[in-house]
């Protein structure tokens, strides 16, 4: 007769003598365990990525915007010379984006997202103590290598903790982190930086380093490295393992870097990095530079922003599993060209209104669609080292972008021009995808994983 208390697993499993016998398994009993659980892990690894996010997009990257027109004063930069700042933070993701989706999917992601971690609160940190530009050039550079260490393994993270059929979702509310930083520093950091005029940057530059400590604690000990090392299968997916994984331990790494279909993603991929880094670098400077705003009235849109884009990469992505990766993306491309079209050419505060709202709706859908993308493509455990080599695409755009817009802007006396720029760039995109979408459609429509 079975034991109600302790049953005996299936015959074979664990040999014919059941747990008196030496079992194949590691973890037999963690995998009861964990069978009888009510909520699945998955969405406590989904939280930490929240949090991973907010510090390695969030505070690292969106929070010098904030600060930029400040610092830019205080340091006495250039147009040109604040892109730079941005633009070293950029290159050190660009260099590290790579290295860090190869090294998760070797000695797993938990390890190498909290170095990345604690890489971006050092260099955050430490940007508040500058008093010249190529320190701040080096800080900020740093701070990126971290967010590249970190945001790329978290983003392949979640294909490997979510089934096909939830990957885009768990992608969209992982990006959110992201927003959760444009609503709280858009009130938080104009309102501190009236109480403190002077040194109010760099006091922001530790706040942000402290936030980004207490996470990358919560990061270390509640993030997961595998469903099956704690005896599950992804959310959504009934079978322990079930997914498309690479054969055995071999890594078939052609699979990504031989394949035109994973080069025409990162293309793709290269027109967001371009074109958003430019709106949200700029973007607080623009409005109290060019369009007479307060450092709080640009602040609240700002945080308008992190409203509006709170769902938007749940709602794209989402969709995207209905409608496929490349249709969604068409859509994308198209909203975020009338949200920099009406920067470039409106001189009304409702036109800037509309394009926050229009940037905000579509803020963070690109990551998550490609993610999703990725690891639909190439399998979940595949799935960081993938999204590591498109990000490298990515990462060009970004470290171009800020750069670019600056010696456009001391050229010009204006950033107008280079809004009229990323408007091209965004619909070059929607036709690429468009493209790709009918070129290879068999990898973007279908409802389950090639």
């Amino acid at each position: 007769m079975e034991c109600k208390i302790c049953p005996l697993p299936e015959k074979g499993k664990y040999g014919t003598m059941g747990f008196l016998s030496l079992s194949t398994d590691p973890e037999p009993a963690m995998r009861i365990k964990a069978a009888d659980r009510k909520i699945h892990y998955g969405w406590t690894v989904l939280a930490m990525s929240v949090g991973v996010v907010f510090v390695s997009h969030g505070l690292a990257r969106f929070g010098y915007s904030l600060l930029l027109p400040s610092m830019q004063v205080s340091l006495d930069l250039t147009n040109t010379e604040t892109g730079g700042l941005a633009t070293a933070n950029m290159v050190g993701y660009l260099l590290f984006s790579l290295i860090g989706g190869a090294l998760a999917s070797r000695f797993g992601a938990r390890i190498v997202i909290c170095m990345g971690m604690a890489a971006s609160v050092i260099g955050m940190s430490l940007t508040g103590t500058v008093t010249q530009l190529w320190p701040a050039a080096l800080y900020r550079g740093f701070a990126g290598l971290g967010s590249g260490l970190s945001n790329v393994p978290v983003m392949g993270l979640v294909s490997v903790w979510f089934g096909h059929r939830m990957r885009g979702l768990a992608s969209g509310i992982a990006v959110s982190g992201a927003s959760f930083a444009f609503i709280i520093l858009g009130v938080l950091v104009p309102r501190f930086l009236a109480v403190y005029p002077l040194n109010g940057w760099r006091y922001t530059w530790f706040l942000y380093g402290g936030m980004a400590v207490l996470l990358t604690i919560l990061t270390g000990l509640f993030l997961g490295d595998a469903p099956e090392r704690r005896g599950l299968g992804p959310v959504g997916e009934k079978e322990v393992g079930a997914g498309p994984v690479s054969e055995g331990n071999k890594l078939n790494w052609g699979r990504i870097y031989k394949t035109p279909v994973v080069w025409f993603l990162g293309i793709l991929y290269t027109a967001f990095g371009f074109s958003y880094i430019i709106y949200v670098t700029f973007f607080v400077r623009f409005l109290t530079g060019e369009m007479g705003y307060t450092q709080v009235a640009a602040g609240n849109l700002f945080m308008i922003i992190g409203w509006c884009s709170l769902g938007c990469g749940v709602l794209w992505s989402g969709l995207s599993d209905r409608i496929g990766r490349l249709p969604a993306l068409v859509f994308v491309y198209l909203m975020q060209a009338v949200s920099y079209g009406l920067f470039a050419f409106t001189q009304s505060r409702y036109g800037i209104l509309f394009s926050a709202v229009f940037f905000g709706l579509t803020a963070w859908s690109i990551p998550a669609i490609i993610a999703a993308s990725c690891g639909d493509y190439v399998g979940r455990r595949l799935a960081p080292a993938a999204l590591g080599f498109v990000t490298l695409f990515f990462g060009v755009g970004q470290a171009l972008g800020p750069t670019v817009a600056g010696v456009i802007a001391d050229s010009s006396g204006s950033l107008r021009g280079s809004y009229v720029l990323i408007t091209c760039v965004v619909l070059a995109g929607a036709a690429g995808s468009f493209i790709l979408w009918r070129i290879y459609p068999k990898y973007f429509t279908q409802k389950t994983p090639v």
